[in-house]
């Protein structure tokens, strides 16, 4: 034999089964969990408790409001047992307008406004009906407005 072959062990061949007859079925017997809530195992009642992923996004004219409702919002859900990713900065939205400063002549008199809106986006996961109640209970700041998708 060379020196680099390697041995390959001999396959068993696997025990033959007994054929039923033409006639008969062979039924088998599976165990299932209870129905009821009482006997079921703790898993599935985690796995029951446990909702799908909840996406906050926050926006505010104001960037400091707009920080405290997130912390807020943070607060609560890591309170409540739900993982938090965020608040993850948006790009801010800018808004510019130009004006004429006089209603008829010197069109080259002009004034420009902008309006910025700040947005935050906080993914909540492994959440629960009690982090959802207590989202709900929260009082934040005027001046925020929030957008959320459950998926």
């Amino acid at each position: 034999m060379e020196a680099n072959a390697k041995k390959v062990p001999a396959k068993k061949a696997a025990p033959k089964k007994a054929a039923a007859p033409a006639g008969e079925k062979k039924v088998t017997a599976k165990k299932s969990a209870p129905a009821t809530a009482e006997g079921a195992s703790p898993k599935a009642e985690k796995k029951a408790a446990k909702m799908g992923v909840i996406r906050i996004r926050l926006s505010a004219f104001d960037h400091t409001v707009l920080d405290e409702a997130a912390a807020k919002i943070i607060d609560t859900a890591e309170r409540s047992g739900a993982v938090v990713h965020g608040p993850i900065p948006l790009p801010t939205h800018i808004r510019k307008f130009t004006v004429n400063r006089s209603t008829f002549v010197h069109k080259n008199a002009r004034d420009q406004f902008e309006m910025r809106t700040h947005r935050r986006l906080i993914d909540l996961s492994e959440t629960t009906f009690k982090s959802v109640e207590s989202l709900q209970s929260l009082s934040l700041p005027s001046g925020v407005e929030i957008e959320i998708k459950m998926g």
